[in-house]
């Protein structure tokens, strides 16, 4: 799997290297321990020094390589590292959803309603990238609606490893047949159905059974691609 082109409108040439040794750290093609050469990822993307430094700097404050003299040593993501990510995704979702139901949510609920029948159109064709890409852009939408400064920065802080996770699982979601990929998509607009309610106890309840099974989904694809 390589890094979806359409998702790097705009970035950098340092970028779009970080963006694919990301998901070649995640999904176990470079493996936990391996030392990464300037010169070698330089030779293999065709680009000088300057951009690669400038992805390795952005994976070490990641935390997924250590910088060191003689290159950077791959620590990849590990099961507490996952763990962790979506303790802060949960943190951060759940705040975003009860803020909103202290409002009228019905015109986000109808944007949010697209962005799922997107989804499934995805999911017809078993298009990864853009149900992935429509996955991410219906969590994000509600932490943006929350009209939080400092929770957007935060949510910046993770967001390209999750991003690049949601691909992983995404993958391993679409390949598992209809009844899979089903119960996906309702996942999403049960959560709607919660945020309709404005009942801050349902909402709160709805997040943290959508967490808890979407750290399972995780777990088991992340294995499949060790």
């Amino acid at each position: 799997m390589k890094f979806p082109s359409s998702w790097l409108k705009g970035s950098s040439l340092g970028e779009f290297i970080a963006c694919e040794l990301r998901l070649q750290i995640i999904n176990g093609t470079i493996q936990h321990g391996t030392v990464l050469s300037e010169n070698r990822i330089a030779a293999e993307f065709s680009a000088s020094r300057s951009p690669v430094r400038e992805a390795l700097k952005t994976l070490s404050s990641e935390g997924l390589i250590t910088l060191q003299r003689m290159g950077a040593v791959v620590n990849g993501l590990q099961v507490k590292d996952i763990e962790e990510l979506y303790d802060v995704r949960y943190l951060i979702e759940s705040f975003s959803w009860r803020r909103l139901a202290s409002t009228d949510p019905t015109p986000i609920i109808a944007k949010l309603h697209q962005i799922v029948d997107k989804m499934e159109l995805a999911a017809k064709y078993r298009d990864v990238v853009e149900f992935a890409y429509q996955d991410l852009t219906f969590h994000e939408h509600i932490i943006t609606a929350a009209n939080h400064a400092r929770l957007m920065h935060l949510w910046s802080s993770i967001r390209p490893i999750v991003m690049t996770v949601m691909l992983i699982t995404t993958e391993e979601v679409l390949s598992e047949g209809e009844a899979k990929i089903n119960y996906v998509v309702e996942k999403h607009r049960k959560l709607l159905k919660e945020l309709q309610s404005q009942d801050p106890a349902v909402i709160a309840a709805g997040i943290e059974e959508y967490f808890a099974d979407s750290i399972n989904t995780v777990h088991t694809s992340m294995k499949e691609t060790k």
